[in-house]
């Protein structure tokens, strides 16, 4: 019923990769959700933090708890998932390795908690999305504009990303609309200076306006807008219409009751 996509982190900034799986597929965004991060660190019961060797994890769970694990002289790897780690952790029987992962992945496979509070940060914070498939429902929260509501969308286009950004602002100021995410995201196929890095590749949008068939479209500019209020309020609408008017290609990716609240699930 639901497919729940992590995007953002305090410590990380924006997942774009997790961005451009939003925009290849007709998902919609139907909630928000900030979260505390909170790590421990799991071994088979009995074992000891000294015996522990390696520890494996999703890499941004690494990645968040970098010093600790630097502190406690252990190697970290990379693995698909944080519950995946902990799956095979317990299928292996692997005594010397830890994972990290929620206290509730240790109860449910029967782990040892090590340590609480393993990430390096205490207000570590990541914004998750909550995506449906397209219905009139999903769309269009009845609730959205009684609770105060969001509108997440992506503009394409092709000239100045400069150019395109300063009509995008000027687009909701002028009707007085605030943004809460403005994000750039310029793929033109051009290696980055110095990097060695090849030519990226453009974002892929799939159309999901297009008569028949939904299709997939490339463009090498592309900008992630959060707006406060619903898609169909006259002043967000008009904002829209605007934008369409300059931009290749505009989508709404979802309108949703804005949740600024960081919960905590200690």
């Amino acid at each position: 019923d639901r497919a729940v996509l992590p995007v953002e982190s305090t410590m990380e900034g924006t997942a774009l990769r997790n961005y451009d799986l939003l925009l290849r597929h007709g998902l919609v965004v139907v909630q928000e959700i900030n979260l505390f991060v909170h790590y421990c660190l799991l071994a088979m019961p009995g074992v000891r933090a000294a015996e522990v060797r390696r520890v494996i994890s999703h890499p941004m769970a690494l990645a968040h708890c970098g010093r600790a694990l630097a502190r406690r002289g252990v190697d970290p790897e990379p693995v698909e998932d944080t519950a995946g780690a902990v799956e095979m952790l317990r299928s292996n029987r692997m005594l010397d390795t830890a994972a990290i992962a929620s206290t509730r992945a240790a109860d449910l496979y029967g782990l040892d908690v090590l340590a609480h509070g393993l990430q390096d940060e205490s207000w570590n914070v990541t914004r998750f999305l909550l995506l449906s498939r397209p219905s009139p429902v999903a769309a269009l929260p009845v609730d959205a504009a009684a609770a105060g509501a969001k509108t997440s969308m992506v503009v394409a286009h092709r000239g100045s990303s400069m150019m395109m950004v300063l009509k995008v602002l000027s687009a909701f100021s002028s009707r007085n609309i605030n943004l809460t995410k403005l994000e750039v995201i310029n793929n033109d196929g051009a290696a980055a200076a110095g990097s060695g890095a090849g030519a990226r590749p453009p974002v892929m949008i799939l159309d999901t306006s297009a008569r028949g068939a939904p299709t997939l479209r490339a463009f090498p500019h592309v900008l992630y807008v959060d707006c406060e209020g619903a898609a169909h309020d006259p002043r967000v609408r008009e904002a829209i219409q605007e934008i369409e008017t300059f931009a290749v290609f505009v989508r709404v990716l979802g309108c949703y009751a804005a949740d600024s609240t960081v919960y905590d699930l200690q």
